[in-house]
């Protein structure tokens, strides 16, 4: 989600959703510990629970970047072994760690030295040739042995060579199965899934078979209405009252505040377009905000503008 779950998108986030675990974009151990980019873990203190992703190759940098880390506030740091993009690859870590497992070890033994947060580690279920069945249980079996107590699985394979990032979540096929038998046979681990999962019910069905959690990406981006907004109620067990207007009315103090700051409008709500997603009078919430949201000087008036139109184009269909 690089580029996606910034400090805005998150504070959005959380006015849809109290118990729901917010994740940061990937930050990389060299921007913070070389590159000085403490700015990357700016957030509001109601984000939380909220986990600081981290990504990197080296242990004594990783462990600097995990101390820096919770001195910033987080409580959760996860170590990425399983983002596949180009950049990450020339770094050699994300998923390309998966064939260092030893490595990886290491790095999580510094990482939980170095700092009292609880260190996680975020993988796929093997990278190009490996076989899934062989390879997973073993990367497991070391994180485990390093201290780990929780990993987040993306049930697919990462292709580093002949797949682009985006073919890499869509292409490889998915084997949620075999993160479930990780579980059974790893049961003092706590084990997420991750990957190809659309709807609060599929959550609940592979919570109830086991596992330990479901985490939620791009799906929860585009259709946060859908998901975040009842999942307090259907998998939490909270049914607080809250709508996507609610939503919206406690999101203003906070882009009248990001305004102030010199933050263009644009920069939250784009976070936002997918809040009405195949409700009536979505595409004209989309289309202006996308049209205005960008113009010097947008401010709340857009909100409403968007909310009036998508009201008029409501009604016109119900006539």
């Amino acid at each position: 989600m690089m580029d996606w779950t910034d400090r805005h998108c998150r504070y959005f986030h959380r006015q849809l959703t109290r118990h729901t675990t917010l994740y940061t974009e990937m930050v990389t151990a060299p921007a913070l510990v070389r590159g000085g980019a403490l700015h990357l873990l700016e957030h509001h203190p109601d984000e939380h629970p909220l986990v600081l992703q981290l990504g990197g190759s080296e242990p004594e940098e990783l462990a600097q970047a995990a101390r820096i880390g919770w001195e910033a506030g987080y409580r959760e740091i996860n170590l990425n072994c399983g983002c596949p993009s180009d950049r990450v690859q020339s770094g050699c870590f994300g998923a390309v760690l998966m064939e260092q497992p030893d490595h990886v070890a290491d790095i999580c033994r510094a990482m939980i030295a170095a700092s009292p947060a609880e260190i996680t580690v975020k993988c796929r279920i093997g990278v190009d040739d490996q076989d899934p069945e062989e390879v997973l249980p073993g990367f497991l079996a070391m994180l485990s042995d390093a201290g780990i107590g929780h990993v987040i699985i993306h049930a697919r394979k990462a292709w580093l060579a002949g797949l682009s990032p985006k073919e890499n979540r869509e292409i490889p096929p998915l084997d949620h199965d075999l993160v479930l038998r990780m579980k059974r046979d790893f049961p003092a681990l706590r084990i997420t899934l991750n990957g190809g999962i659309t709807s609060l019910a599929e959550v609940r069905h592979w919570l109830n078979l086991g596992l330990d959690g479901v985490m939620l990406g791009r799906a929860a981006y585009q259709r946060p209405g859908d998901l975040l907004l009842h999942s307090d109620d259907e998998i939490f067990g909270d049914a607080h009252a809250t709508d996507r207007l609610a939503a919206i009315e406690a999101m203003r103090p906070y882009i009248a505040q990001e305004l102030q700051r010199g933050t263009r409008l644009t920069a939250i709500t784009r976070h936002m377009l997918g809040l009405f997603a195949g409700r009536p009078g979505a595409r004209h919430w989309r289309r202006v905000l996308s049209e205005q949201a960008h113009r010097p000087g947008a401010g709340l008036e857009v909100l409403d503008m968007a909310l009036e139109t998508m009201a008029e184009a409501s009604a016109a269909v119900a006539s």
